[in-house]
């Protein structure tokens, strides 16, 4: 089942580096719905939700498989996703 986000959710613009296109995709694209609207090469890809440019940017730049930081160390600490009412965050 394709699920699709909410067209009204609010987000701003958020840039990831991951270690894994694919695994992040499966959480941006499948699981929350974001639609992909760009891919740079096999190196980055750009996701929107409501036919945005990109609200979202992942890239593999610092490397595929990158470690994560370490404990105690800056990493991504908040970002946030405003859907339009509790039923579609629900959804």
């Amino acid at each position: 089942m394709e699920n699709t986000i909410h067209p009204d959710v609010k987000i701003g613009h958020v840039h990831l580096t991951v270690s894994n296109l694919e695994r992040s995709l499966k959480f941006y694209r499948d699981l929350l719905g974001f639609e992909v609207t760009q891919y740079f090469g096999n190196s980055a890809v750009f996701l929107s939700a409501g036919g945005y440019h990109h609200h979202i940017g992942l890239n593999t730049w610092s490397g595929e498989g990158a470690t994560a930081p370490p404990a105690g160390f800056t990493g991504l600490y908040h970002f946030a996703i405003l859907y339009p009412s509790r039923e579609d965050l629900a959804t």
